[in-house]
């Protein structure tokens, strides 16, 4: 609950921001970008053993898991600033809506969160309750996807 507040708190207040400075916007773009290559890469590990492509590795798997965990509890409000959009900015595929759905955006991202601390817990345990984690955090990831990013 207090990070879905954190996270609800700090788009709000991303909002209320001025105009974004000439530059400004690409570089919101390019920090969150980074921030989704983070999630990618410490989600490839974890998808690749669910799916038995690689080893199931419980060393590995749980330290992909932390790092998602903690990725997912950074304050994120500096990234998700109105005008950082794809109708607004280069390479983005962020879609303008998500600032008309605030709330939706904060349970989503409540729910990602939950989703990898979830997977936290179970990474290590073995590849079965690795499997069963894999599908809520997927999922959860593909929830704000579907409506919020631009197809490539």
């Amino acid at each position: 609950m207090l990070f879905r507040s954190l996270i609800a708190l700090g788009l709000a207040f991303s909002c209320a921001l001025p105009a974004l400075a000439e530059g400004e916007a690409d570089a919101v773009v390019k920090a969150r970008r980074a921030q989704m290559t983070l999630y990618s890469y410490n989600l490839a590990p974890l998808g690749a053993m669910a799916k038995g492509t690689i080893p199931y590795d419980a060393d590995v798997a749980t330290k992909a898991a932390t790092n998602l965990a903690s990725l997912a509890k950074l304050d994120q409000s500096r990234l998700w600033v109105e005008g950082s959009d794809q109708m607004s900015v280069d390479n983005t595929r962020a879609l303008p809506d998500i600032w008309n759905n605030l709330d939706d955006v904060a349970a989503k991202a409540t729910a990602m969160s939950a989703a990898a601390d979830a997977m936290q817990v179970a990474a290590g345990t073995d590849l079965a309750a690795l499997q069963a984690a894999m599908g809520d955090l997927g999922g959860a990831c593909g929830a704000c996807h579907k409506v919020y990013r631009a197809p490539e």
